[in-house]
């Protein structure tokens, strides 16, 4: 569903893929080859949401904003089943984990933001940094193959696109 809010009106591609329960509400902007799956929300009311080619919004992640507080996602970043971004910068090639939070924070490119962890407000994760925990702390580096395989994970979601929007049917 995508809903107009102070004239502000999502702003999709044809290349993406909007799973009819998702919602997109106001100034939200999907780059090429984008997956918003399920469940998930995407609320652009009082300040813009951007993602970035072929990133994926998985089942019941939500989006938001704050005032001041875009929500910009770059290239290739997941962000995974439960998952609540808000306000924050993600950078290209992350990896936002099954029911973690990150508030108004900047995540650095090539990070991956462990399951149920919490990123609090004003955070600078740099690049390539494994985060996990309650609040989320930066455990390590992450090693080439991590990095490759965050970026296998978006790759995979984009195609599979082709696969919903050409077989999937309601019954």
């Amino acid at each position: 569903m995508r809903e107009r809010i102070n004239e502000q009106v999502p702003s999709v591609r044809a290349s993406c893929y909007l799973h009819k329960t998702s919602v997109l509400i106001g100034d939200v902007t999907l780059g090429e080859n984008v997956s918003v799956w399920p469940c998930a929300v995407l609320r652009g009311d009082i300040a813009p949401i951007t993602v970035g080619d072929n990133s994926n919004i998985q089942e019941n992640a939500c989006l938001h904003v704050n005032y001041g507080a875009p929500c910009i996602l770059g290239r290739g970043v997941s962000v995974g089943h439960g998952a609540v971004v808000h306000g924050s910068k993600i950078g290209d090639n992350c990896l936002i984990g099954m029911n973690a939070v990150v508030m108004e924070s900047e995540i650095g490119p090539n990070c991956i933001i462990g399951a149920g962890a919490v990123v609090p407000a004003g955070k600078n994760i740099p690049a390539g940094s494994l985060v996990m925990g309650v609040p989320a702390k930066i455990v390590r580096k992450l090693e080439e193959d991590e990095v490759n395989a965050v970026m296998r994970n978006a790759r995979e979601y984009a195609e599979a696109i082709l696969l919903y929007k050409d077989h999937c049917e309601e019954m």
